[in-house]
Protein backbone atom coordinates (compact mmCIF):
# COMPACT_ATOMS: atom_id res chain seq x y z
CA UNK A 1 0.00 0.00 0.00
CA UNK A 2 1.15 3.40 -0.86
CA UNK A 3 -0.38 7.16 -1.45
CA UNK A 4 0.26 8.09 -4.48
CA UNK A 5 -2.55 8.56 -6.53
CA UNK A 6 -5.01 10.95 -8.86
CA UNK A 7 -6.95 13.41 -7.76
CA UNK A 8 -8.60 14.43 -10.64
CA UNK A 9 -6.40 14.24 -14.00
CA UNK A 10 -3.49 15.40 -11.62
CA UNK A 11 -0.51 12.91 -9.65
CA UNK A 12 -0.56 13.59 -6.28
CA UNK A 13 1.51 11.97 -3.49
CA UNK A 14 -0.94 12.21 -0.13
CA UNK A 15 -2.42 15.65 -0.62
CA UNK A 16 0.39 17.15 -3.32
CA UNK A 17 -0.26 17.72 -6.70
CA UNK A 18 2.96 15.87 -8.02
CA UNK A 19 3.45 19.20 -10.79
CA UNK A 20 3.41 21.65 -8.16
CA UNK A 21 6.57 19.62 -6.35
CA UNK A 22 7.97 20.11 -9.77
CA UNK A 23 7.44 23.56 -10.67
CA UNK A 24 8.78 24.33 -7.65
CA UNK A 25 11.86 22.03 -7.33
CA UNK A 26 12.29 21.25 -11.18
CA UNK A 27 13.76 18.03 -12.34
CA UNK A 28 14.25 15.35 -12.01
CA UNK A 29 13.57 15.08 -8.65
CA UNK A 30 12.77 12.22 -6.03
CA UNK A 31 9.72 12.92 -4.00
CA UNK A 32 9.29 10.58 -0.75
CA UNK A 33 5.48 10.12 1.03
CA UNK A 34 6.06 10.30 5.00
CA UNK A 35 2.59 8.35 5.61
CA UNK A 36 3.69 5.64 3.42
CA UNK A 37 6.64 4.99 5.72
CA UNK A 38 4.98 5.47 8.70
CA UNK A 39 2.08 2.85 7.65
CA UNK A 40 4.61 0.27 6.76
CA UNK A 41 6.47 0.65 9.45
CA UNK A 42 3.68 0.17 11.37
CA UNK A 43 2.22 -2.98 9.49
CA UNK A 44 5.65 -4.73 9.87
CA UNK A 45 5.75 -4.38 13.67
CA UNK A 46 2.54 -5.07 14.39
CA UNK A 47 2.88 -8.41 12.49
CA UNK A 48 5.03 -9.91 15.40
CA UNK A 49 2.88 -8.51 17.67
CA UNK A 50 3.46 -10.46 21.11
CA UNK A 51 7.36 -11.06 20.30
CA UNK A 52 10.37 -9.12 21.64
CA UNK A 53 10.86 -7.05 18.02
CA UNK A 54 13.79 -4.48 17.18
CA UNK A 55 13.50 -2.93 13.28
CA UNK A 56 16.87 -1.74 11.69
CA UNK A 57 16.05 -0.03 8.91
CA UNK A 58 18.46 -1.62 6.10
CA UNK A 59 19.18 2.41 5.39
CA UNK A 60 21.18 1.20 2.33
CA UNK A 61 17.76 1.47 0.82
CA UNK A 62 17.39 5.34 1.24
CA UNK A 63 19.93 7.25 3.45
CA UNK A 64 18.31 10.69 3.59
CA UNK A 65 18.76 12.15 6.71
CA UNK A 66 15.00 13.15 6.80
CA UNK A 67 13.63 9.69 5.68
CA UNK A 68 16.49 8.43 8.72
CA UNK A 69 14.84 11.06 11.53
CA UNK A 70 11.38 9.96 10.57
CA UNK A 71 12.24 6.24 11.15
CA UNK A 72 13.96 7.46 14.57
CA UNK A 73 10.73 9.47 15.49
CA UNK A 74 8.86 6.08 14.65
CA UNK A 75 11.06 3.89 17.32
CA UNK A 76 13.50 2.13 14.26
CA UNK A 77 17.05 1.78 14.59
CA UNK A 78 19.47 1.16 12.00
CA UNK A 79 21.10 -1.99 9.94
CA UNK A 80 24.06 0.27 8.83
CA UNK A 81 27.10 -1.24 6.33
CA UNK A 82 29.92 1.67 6.17
CA UNK A 83 31.46 4.19 8.81
CA UNK A 84 29.55 6.92 6.29
CA UNK A 85 26.11 5.00 6.61
CA UNK A 86 26.98 5.65 10.70
CA UNK A 87 27.88 8.63 10.67
CA UNK A 88 24.34 9.38 8.89
CA UNK A 89 22.86 7.82 11.55
CA UNK A 90 24.45 10.30 14.48
CA UNK A 91 23.74 13.37 12.09
CA UNK A 92 20.12 12.36 12.03
CA UNK A 93 19.81 11.88 15.62
CA UNK A 94 19.21 8.03 15.56
CA UNK A 95 19.40 5.53 18.16
CA UNK A 96 23.03 3.69 17.38
CA UNK A 97 22.80 1.50 20.71
CA UNK A 98 20.38 0.25 19.36
CA UNK A 99 21.73 -0.29 15.59
CA UNK A 100 23.40 -2.97 14.07
CA UNK A 101 26.56 -3.17 11.93
CA UNK A 102 26.86 -5.66 8.65
CA UNK A 103 29.07 -5.96 5.35
CA UNK A 104 31.84 -7.88 5.13
CA UNK A 105 35.02 -5.74 4.53
CA UNK A 106 34.80 -3.51 7.98
CA UNK A 107 37.76 -1.15 8.25
CA UNK A 108 39.69 -0.44 11.53
CA UNK A 109 38.54 2.57 11.31
CA UNK A 110 34.81 2.06 10.93
CA UNK A 111 35.26 -0.82 13.98
CA UNK A 112 36.61 1.91 16.41
CA UNK A 113 34.01 4.45 15.20
CA UNK A 114 31.04 2.04 15.63
CA UNK A 115 32.38 0.89 18.88
CA UNK A 116 32.98 4.60 19.71
CA UNK A 117 29.09 5.56 19.31
CA UNK A 118 28.26 2.14 21.52
CA UNK A 119 26.90 0.16 18.77
CA UNK A 120 24.57 -2.73 19.52
CA UNK A 121 25.79 -5.22 17.52
CA UNK A 122 28.38 -6.22 14.85
CA UNK A 123 27.21 -8.55 12.26
CA UNK A 124 30.38 -10.76 11.82
CA UNK A 125 30.38 -12.23 8.04
CA UNK A 126 33.83 -14.51 8.18
CA UNK A 127 36.33 -15.14 10.90
CA UNK A 128 39.54 -13.03 9.98
CA UNK A 129 37.15 -9.97 11.07
CA UNK A 130 36.37 -11.57 14.52
CA UNK A 131 40.02 -11.04 14.93
CA UNK A 132 39.98 -7.47 13.57
CA UNK A 133 36.91 -6.64 16.13
CA UNK A 134 38.48 -8.48 18.66
CA UNK A 135 42.09 -6.14 17.88
CA UNK A 136 40.42 -3.15 17.56
CA UNK A 137 38.08 -3.49 21.05
CA UNK A 138 41.53 -4.51 23.46
CA UNK A 139 42.78 -1.65 21.98
CA UNK A 140 39.98 1.30 23.38
CA UNK A 141 39.68 -1.38 26.41
CA UNK A 142 36.41 -2.67 25.74
CA UNK A 143 34.34 -6.13 24.67
CA UNK A 144 32.39 -6.19 21.06
CA UNK A 145 28.94 -7.29 21.04
CA UNK A 146 29.12 -9.75 18.35
CA UNK A 147 26.26 -11.61 16.70
CA UNK A 148 27.87 -14.26 13.61
CA UNK A 149 25.52 -13.90 10.28
CA UNK A 150 24.95 -17.83 9.13
CA UNK A 151 24.50 -18.75 5.36
CA UNK A 152 21.36 -21.09 5.75
CA UNK A 153 22.14 -21.96 2.09
CA UNK A 154 18.97 -21.35 0.91
CA UNK A 155 17.64 -20.40 -2.68
CA UNK A 156 15.64 -16.85 -2.33
CA UNK A 157 14.49 -17.33 -5.92
CA UNK A 158 15.29 -13.19 -6.25
CA UNK A 159 17.21 -11.83 -9.25
CA UNK A 160 21.19 -12.98 -8.47
CA UNK A 161 22.70 -9.65 -7.93
CA UNK A 162 20.48 -9.45 -5.01
CA UNK A 163 20.48 -12.73 -3.95
CA UNK A 164 22.88 -13.42 -0.33
CA UNK A 165 21.65 -16.60 1.41
CA UNK A 166 23.73 -18.89 -0.99
CA UNK A 167 26.49 -20.98 -0.65
CA UNK A 168 28.12 -19.12 -3.85
CA UNK A 169 27.65 -15.51 -2.10
CA UNK A 170 30.18 -13.51 -0.39
CA UNK A 171 28.17 -13.13 2.78
CA UNK A 172 28.38 -15.04 5.96
CA UNK A 173 29.29 -18.30 7.22
CA UNK A 174 27.87 -21.64 6.04
CA UNK A 175 25.75 -22.90 9.02
CA UNK A 176 28.02 -26.43 8.91
CA UNK A 177 30.78 -23.99 10.37
CA UNK A 178 28.65 -21.99 12.14
CA UNK A 179 29.39 -24.07 15.48
CA UNK A 180 33.39 -23.28 14.92
CA UNK A 181 33.04 -19.73 14.55
CA UNK A 182 31.03 -18.74 17.59
CA UNK A 183 33.49 -21.26 19.66
CA UNK A 184 36.53 -19.09 18.20
CA UNK A 185 34.61 -15.81 18.93
CA UNK A 186 34.26 -17.18 22.89
CA UNK A 187 38.11 -17.59 22.87
CA UNK A 188 38.40 -13.33 22.23
CA UNK A 189 38.79 -11.46 25.04
CA UNK A 190 37.69 -8.50 23.70
CA UNK A 191 33.86 -10.34 22.26
CA UNK A 192 30.88 -10.23 23.39
CA UNK A 193 28.70 -12.64 21.90
CA UNK A 194 25.46 -11.29 21.82
CA UNK A 195 23.18 -12.99 18.93
CA UNK A 196 22.76 -14.58 15.67
CA UNK A 197 22.12 -13.01 12.18
CA UNK A 198 20.93 -14.55 8.95
CA UNK A 199 19.65 -12.45 5.80
CA UNK A 200 18.45 -14.29 2.42
CA UNK A 201 18.36 -12.25 -0.29
CA UNK A 202 16.09 -8.98 -1.31
CA UNK A 203 12.71 -8.74 -3.37
CA UNK A 204 11.18 -12.40 -1.71
CA UNK A 205 7.86 -12.23 -2.83
CA UNK A 206 6.99 -15.68 -1.19
CA UNK A 207 7.23 -16.82 2.41
CA UNK A 208 8.28 -19.93 1.48
CA UNK A 209 11.89 -18.65 1.50
CA UNK A 210 12.01 -17.08 5.03
CA UNK A 211 10.45 -20.40 6.34
CA UNK A 212 12.72 -22.79 4.79
CA UNK A 213 15.70 -20.73 6.22
CA UNK A 214 14.22 -20.09 9.64
CA UNK A 215 13.63 -23.75 9.90
CA UNK A 216 16.85 -24.44 8.86
CA UNK A 217 18.72 -21.64 11.10
CA UNK A 218 16.17 -22.22 14.24
CA UNK A 219 17.72 -25.39 16.07
CA UNK A 220 21.38 -23.97 16.09
CA UNK A 221 19.94 -20.62 17.45
CA UNK A 222 18.11 -23.12 20.18
CA UNK A 223 21.96 -24.26 21.12
CA UNK A 224 23.40 -21.04 20.92
CA UNK A 225 21.20 -19.60 23.21
CA UNK A 226 22.20 -22.69 25.85
CA UNK A 227 25.89 -22.19 25.39
CA UNK A 228 26.83 -18.61 25.12
CA UNK A 229 23.76 -16.96 26.62
CA UNK A 230 22.37 -15.06 23.29
CA UNK A 231 20.00 -12.30 23.42
CA UNK A 232 18.49 -12.02 19.76
CA UNK A 233 18.17 -13.59 16.75
CA UNK A 234 17.99 -11.14 13.44
CA UNK A 235 16.08 -12.85 10.81
CA UNK A 236 17.35 -9.83 8.20
CA UNK A 237 14.94 -8.26 5.40
CA UNK A 238 13.93 -8.95 1.83
CA UNK A 239 9.91 -8.83 1.71
CA UNK A 240 9.47 -7.73 -1.87
CA UNK A 241 7.15 -4.62 -3.17
CA UNK A 242 5.20 -4.49 -6.21
CA UNK A 243 6.49 -2.68 -9.17
CA UNK A 244 4.31 -3.70 -12.14
CA UNK A 245 1.07 -2.07 -11.29
CA UNK A 246 2.71 -0.12 -8.82
CA UNK A 247 0.11 2.82 -8.98
CA UNK A 248 -2.94 0.63 -8.74
CA UNK A 249 -1.24 -1.24 -6.14
CA UNK A 250 -1.70 1.27 -3.86
CA UNK A 251 -5.70 1.39 -3.61
CA UNK A 252 -6.64 -1.91 -1.06
CA UNK A 253 -9.42 -2.98 -3.69
CA UNK A 254 -6.30 -3.78 -6.51
CA UNK A 255 -4.98 -6.35 -3.32
CA UNK A 256 -8.13 -7.88 -2.25
CA UNK A 257 -9.22 -8.16 -6.31
CA UNK A 258 -5.86 -10.22 -6.70
CA UNK A 259 -6.58 -14.23 -6.77
CA UNK A 260 -4.85 -15.93 -3.22
CA UNK A 261 -2.00 -17.16 -5.18
CA UNK A 262 -0.72 -14.06 -7.30
CA UNK A 263 -1.34 -11.29 -4.29
CA UNK A 264 1.95 -9.83 -3.34
CA UNK A 265 3.59 -10.72 -0.07
CA UNK A 266 1.92 -8.74 2.81
CA UNK A 267 3.51 -7.74 6.26
CA UNK A 268 0.73 -9.80 8.06
CA UNK A 269 1.27 -13.00 5.66
CA UNK A 270 5.23 -12.60 6.13
CA UNK A 271 4.10 -12.08 10.06
CA UNK A 272 1.69 -15.00 10.43
CA UNK A 273 4.47 -17.84 8.94
CA UNK A 274 7.21 -16.96 11.16
CA UNK A 275 5.55 -15.94 14.14
CA UNK A 276 4.79 -19.79 15.30
CA UNK A 277 8.76 -20.41 14.97
CA UNK A 278 10.07 -17.48 16.60
CA UNK A 279 8.17 -17.22 19.43
CA UNK A 280 9.23 -20.47 21.30
CA UNK A 281 12.81 -19.39 20.84
CA UNK A 282 12.28 -16.58 23.88
CA UNK A 283 14.52 -14.31 22.26
CA UNK A 284 14.52 -10.88 20.56
CA UNK A 285 13.66 -10.89 17.02
CA UNK A 286 15.49 -8.23 14.94
CA UNK A 287 14.29 -7.35 11.80
CA UNK A 288 16.31 -5.19 9.12
CA UNK A 289 13.82 -4.45 6.33
CA UNK A 290 15.10 -1.79 3.51
CA UNK A 291 13.36 -1.83 0.32
CA UNK A 292 10.33 -2.63 2.02
CA UNK A 293 9.98 0.29 4.13
CA UNK A 294 10.72 3.00 1.36
CA UNK A 295 10.42 1.61 -1.76
CA UNK A 296 6.57 2.30 -2.52
CA UNK A 297 7.28 5.15 -0.94
CA UNK A 298 8.84 7.12 -3.73
CA UNK A 299 8.15 8.27 -7.20
CA UNK A 300 11.64 9.85 -9.72
CA UNK A 301 9.82 13.11 -11.27
CA UNK A 302 11.45 13.48 -14.61
CA UNK A 303 10.61 16.33 -17.42
CA UNK A 304 9.96 14.85 -21.26
CA UNK A 305 12.63 16.56 -23.80
CA UNK A 306 11.94 14.91 -26.61
CA UNK A 307 9.36 12.65 -28.54
CA UNK A 308 11.63 11.25 -31.07
CA UNK A 309 10.03 9.37 -33.70
CA UNK A 310 11.72 6.63 -35.88
CA UNK A 311 11.20 4.28 -38.07
CA UNK A 312 9.49 1.65 -36.50
CA UNK A 313 10.75 2.73 -32.89
CA UNK A 314 9.62 5.95 -31.06
CA UNK A 315 11.79 7.29 -28.00
CA UNK A 316 10.73 9.32 -25.43
CA UNK A 317 14.09 11.37 -24.12
CA UNK A 318 13.11 12.42 -20.25
CA UNK A 319 16.14 15.00 -18.45
CA UNK A 320 16.45 11.69 -15.81
CA UNK A 321 19.07 9.13 -16.40
CA UNK A 322 20.86 5.98 -15.72
CA UNK A 323 22.57 7.88 -13.26
CA UNK A 324 19.80 9.31 -11.45
CA UNK A 325 18.14 5.93 -10.86
CA UNK A 326 20.51 2.80 -12.10
CA UNK A 327 17.83 -0.22 -11.76
CA UNK A 328 16.81 -0.38 -14.90
CA UNK A 329 20.46 -0.38 -16.60
CA UNK A 330 21.96 -2.56 -13.72
CA UNK A 331 19.21 -5.11 -13.06
CA UNK A 332 16.81 -4.84 -15.95
CA UNK A 333 14.75 -3.93 -13.73
CA UNK A 334 10.90 -2.70 -14.04
CA UNK A 335 9.31 0.88 -13.13
CA UNK A 336 6.02 1.87 -13.69
CA UNK A 337 5.96 5.03 -15.79
CA UNK A 338 3.24 7.23 -15.44
CA UNK A 339 2.11 10.91 -16.65
CA UNK A 340 1.76 13.32 -14.02
CA UNK A 341 -1.22 15.24 -15.39
CA UNK A 342 -3.14 11.99 -17.10
CA UNK A 343 -5.33 12.59 -20.29
CA UNK A 344 -7.38 9.53 -21.05
CA UNK A 345 -8.90 11.26 -24.47
CA UNK A 346 -4.85 11.17 -25.98
CA UNK A 347 -3.67 8.16 -28.16
CA UNK A 348 -1.51 5.54 -26.96
CA UNK A 349 1.93 6.01 -27.99
CA UNK A 350 3.98 2.86 -27.92
CA UNK A 351 7.90 4.35 -26.91
CA UNK A 352 11.25 3.54 -25.58
CA UNK A 353 11.51 5.74 -22.67
CA UNK A 354 15.21 6.74 -22.48
CA UNK A 355 17.17 9.48 -20.48
CA UNK A 356 20.00 11.77 -21.81
CA UNK A 357 23.61 10.40 -20.85
CA UNK A 358 25.65 8.90 -23.90
CA UNK A 359 24.73 4.78 -23.52
CA UNK A 360 22.59 2.90 -25.17
CA UNK A 361 22.03 1.19 -21.53
CA UNK A 362 20.47 4.48 -20.66
CA UNK A 363 17.60 3.31 -21.05
CA UNK A 364 14.24 2.80 -18.56
CA UNK A 365 11.90 1.24 -20.63
CA UNK A 366 11.54 -0.36 -24.18
CA UNK A 367 8.22 -0.72 -26.25
CA UNK A 368 6.48 0.76 -23.19
CA UNK A 369 2.59 1.79 -23.81
CA UNK A 370 2.18 5.22 -22.22
CA UNK A 371 -0.44 8.27 -23.34
CA UNK A 372 1.14 10.76 -26.07
CA UNK A 373 3.67 12.73 -24.46
CA UNK A 374 5.18 15.91 -25.45
CA UNK A 375 8.34 18.13 -24.76
CA UNK A 376 7.64 20.05 -21.35
CA UNK A 377 5.09 17.48 -19.62
CA UNK A 378 5.73 15.41 -16.36
CA UNK A 379 6.18 11.79 -15.63
CA UNK A 380 6.86 9.78 -12.70
CA UNK A 381 8.89 6.41 -12.46
CA UNK A 382 6.85 4.48 -9.78
CA UNK A 383 8.62 2.63 -6.83
CA UNK A 384 11.85 4.50 -6.61
CA UNK A 385 12.21 5.10 -3.49
CA UNK A 386 14.41 2.49 -2.79
CA UNK A 387 17.97 2.30 -4.19
CA UNK A 388 17.38 5.26 -6.37
CA UNK A 389 19.20 8.17 -4.75
CA UNK A 390 21.59 6.23 -2.91
CA UNK A 391 22.97 4.68 -5.79
CA UNK A 392 23.16 7.56 -8.07
CA UNK A 393 26.13 8.76 -9.42
CA UNK A 394 27.68 12.00 -11.61
CA UNK A 395 28.29 9.98 -14.83
CA UNK A 396 28.27 12.62 -17.87
CA UNK A 397 28.86 15.36 -14.93
CA UNK A 398 25.08 15.40 -14.22
CA UNK A 399 24.24 16.78 -10.79
CA UNK A 400 22.26 14.46 -8.50
CA UNK A 401 19.16 15.45 -8.34
CA UNK A 402 16.75 16.89 -5.68
CA UNK A 403 15.07 15.17 -3.05
CA UNK A 404 11.03 16.01 -1.03
CA UNK A 405 9.43 14.55 1.87
CA UNK A 406 5.56 14.95 1.40
CA UNK A 407 4.28 14.71 4.85
CA UNK A 408 0.05 15.28 4.46
CA UNK A 409 -0.40 18.44 2.34
CA UNK A 410 3.12 19.91 3.09
CA UNK A 411 6.70 18.93 1.10
CA UNK A 412 9.79 20.41 1.82
CA UNK A 413 13.16 20.09 -0.35
CA UNK A 414 15.05 18.12 2.30
CA UNK A 415 18.29 17.60 -0.09
CA UNK A 416 19.01 20.33 -2.57
CA UNK A 417 19.56 19.64 -5.97
CA UNK A 418 23.67 19.81 -6.82
CA UNK A 419 25.36 21.97 -8.36
CA UNK A 420 28.34 22.25 -10.60
CA UNK A 421 30.30 24.16 -8.00
CA UNK A 422 29.91 21.54 -5.55
CA UNK A 423 30.83 18.81 -7.95
CA UNK A 424 34.15 20.50 -8.56
CA UNK A 425 35.00 21.90 -5.16
CA UNK A 426 37.33 18.51 -4.27
CA UNK A 427 39.18 18.44 -8.07
CA UNK A 428 42.13 20.36 -8.88
CA UNK A 429 44.48 21.29 -11.29
CA UNK A 430 48.10 20.15 -10.14
CA UNK A 431 50.56 22.76 -10.37
CA UNK A 432 52.59 20.88 -13.02
CA UNK A 433 49.96 21.00 -15.43
CA UNK A 434 49.99 24.53 -15.25
CA UNK A 435 53.04 25.80 -16.51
Amino acid sequence: MHHFHYVGQKLHCEDVALDAVAGLHGTPTYVYSARTIEDNYRRLISSLAGLDVQLCYAMKANSNLAILRLFSNLGSAFDLVSGGELRRVLAAGGATKRSVFAGVGKTEAEIKLALESGIYGFHVESEPELARINHVAGRLGVKAPVAIRINPDVDAKTHAKITTGKSENKFGIPLKAAAAAYEAAARFPHLAIRGVQMHIGSQLTSAAPFIEAVQKVVPFVEQLKQLYGIAYFSIGGGIGIVYQDALASGDAAWWNAKPEGERPLTPEAYGAALKPLLAPLGLRILLEPGRFMVGNAGVLLSRVEYLKRGQGRNFLVVDAAMNDLVRPAMYDAYHEIVPVVRDTGRPALKADVVGPICESGDCFAKDRTLQTLGEGELVAFMSAGAYGYTMASRYNTRPAAAEVLVSGSRFELVNARETFETMLAGEKIPAFLKS
